[in-house]
């Protein structure tokens, strides 16, 4: 749930999400994958991840985990926040 209440489902969380200088940028895909780019380099981190109410699970293809949650519109990544890039701020 965001701060609502609302649960947020796979399809409220699919598409890009970047950081604000545009340096970092996440795909959420539907079929439960993502794909991170940092810069120029292209799938530095892929893998899995779920959604559970507002919070994300990840499961990189390396096998490390991380997790995020969706508050406000806003994902927060571990130390990163991200905004999905049609509402970039």
């Amino acid at each position: 749930m965001d701060e609502s209440g609302t649960t947020i489902d796979r399809a409220g969380v699919i598409g890009m999400w970047v950081t604000a200088d545009g340096f970092i940028r996440q795909e959420l895909r539907a079929d439960g994958r993502y794909d991170e780019a940092r810069g120029a380099r292209q799938c530095a981190y892929t893998g899995s991840y779920t959604v559970t109410g507002s919070h994300l699970d990840y499961l990189d293809d390396l096998g490390f985990t991380a997790t995020g949650d969706i508050c406000g519109g806003v994902l927060y990544h571990e130390h990163l926040v991200l905004y999905r890039e049609d509402q970039q701020s």
